[in-house]
């Protein structure tokens, strides 16, 4: 059995360079001729001849942040898709808010290389812990489990318990969700006595992996691997059995550019991953993800010949991803709009023992009974994640325009 999903993993990269910037004409085209947003963005732009890097960096920056108003004014998607909702599957919903479609074909977000890469194969049964609910996480592994053969017992999030159970009872060889849920349902289980060791492999995603669970999934003998992805793009980078970064997708040109410009960095500089995408359904061209990598020379050890990634490095703006989910500064904006007792407030994510925690601090001078519950419920209500609320005086935070503060550790 081959250790690459199909042949164009292994291409020579001017074959493949090649072949992406023969596709670009048809894409732009396609994207103008069935895009209304496009149709007005590349007006003037020349399909034909948009057939190399050059011309590419020459058209317009669309970045994430730009949806949410995009979509506001025309809804539900902005204009962009060149799809009418009658030929999509599904629509899910990400903070901001951010509508994002899904197409009718199997593995649709192209998350198939990643699993296979992994070590997924055909006849595996996989525990899939994503959400399965408003956002489009457990959907994009279980198309591409089903593409490469897997079966898929559609766990979503919490329930530990019962977590731990199923697993004891259908046995799993795969697990994919997030590193610290993972954590979480080990521990459980040795506190239940309950034996999972059947798990033997996951696809961890969505959140930064410590090497605290590093070690602890190998000790447990859980081969474990990255993908790095969003619900705009789908997949972006995977891990493979070389562990030295994430690898390209096939279906992606990759530009690393100054945050905030369409300008590339230098090789191995670190800038913002901006995406075209060859996606039918919903054509993004040069869109800027607001994150942060860097490219990293050669190509891998495992024999893959696309561009590597060193992985997400952080945010390029104030834009935050707590536990899988993206907190914008418009959601804390809207926070304060329904407290008017708040002059100014500040969000710290912090990560105590590894877990991802969110403190909104608020200057309040008089503040009135109840109202930090209050808030918290307003934050939980926009942002879909629940954060402790610490009332301070006036005058107490920071005068640096600041309005989400990562504090996380890393090290």
């Amino acid at each position: 059995m081959s250790k690459f999903l199909d042949s164009l993993e292994t291409r020579d990269p001017t074959e493949r360079e090649r072949d992406l910037m023969a596709r670009l004409p048809e894409l732009v085209a396609h994207a103008k001729n069935k895009s209304e947003y496009f149709a007005g963005a590349l007006k003037s732009v020349d399909a034909a001849s948009v057939n190399s890097r050059a011309t590419l960096q020459q058209l317009p920056v669309l970045r994430k942040h730009a949806l949410i108003e995009l979509q506001k004014q025309h809804k539900p998607f902005g204009g962009l898709t060149a799809t009418p909702l009658g030929g999509l599957g599904r629509i899910f919903s990400s903070p901001g808010p951010i509508y994002d479609p899904e197409g009718r074909d199997a593995d649709w977000w192209h998350f198939a290389r990643a699993l296979y890469a992994a070590g997924f194969r055909s006849g595996d049964l996989v525990h899939n812990t994503f959400s399965y609910h408003f956002t489009p996480a457990g959907f994009m592994f279980e198309g591409a489990a089903q593409k490469i053969g897997c079966c898929v017992f559609p766990a979503g999030t919490g329930q530990t318990e019962m977590q731990v159970a199923t697993i004891a009872d259908l046995r799993p060889v795969a697990y994919v969700g997030t590193p610290s849920f993972l954590k979480i349902i080990i521990e459980k289980a040795d506190e239940l006595r309950t034996d999972i060791s059947c798990l033997k492999k996951a696809m961890l995603s969505a959140e930064a992996f410590f090497p605290a669970q590093q070690t602890l999934f190998k000790s447990r003998g859980i081969a474990c691997f990255q993908s790095y992805g969003t619900a705009d793009l789908g997949m972006i980078a995977y891990e493979t059995g070389a562990h030295e970064g994430l690898v390209l997708d096939e279906n992606l040109i990759l530009e690393i550019v100054r945050p905030g410009t369409g300008d590339p960095v230098a090789p191995g500089e670190v800038g913002e991953v901006l995406i075209t995408t060859f996606n039918p359904d919903y054509p993004l061209i040069r869109f800027a993800t607001g994150d942060m990598s860097a490219t990293l020379p050669g190509t891998s050890p495992c024999g893959r010949t696309n561009t590597r990634i060193k992985g997400w490095m952080g945010r390029a703006d104030q834009t935050t991803k707590v536990k899988g989910m993206f907190v914008h500064p418009e959601q804390v904006a809207a926070v304060l709009k329904r407290h008017s007792e708040i002059g100014k407030a500040r969000l710290v994510v912090t990560n105590p023992q590894t877990s991802d925690s969110m403190t909104l601090r608020c200057e309040v001078a008089a503040p009135p009974a109840g109202l930090a519950a209050a808030v918290a419920a307003s934050i939980r209500d926009i942002t879909k994640l629940r954060s402790e609320v610490d009332l301070v005086a006036p005058g107490s935070l920071p005068n640096d325009g600041k309005v989400i503060e990562d504090a996380r550790k890393y090290d």
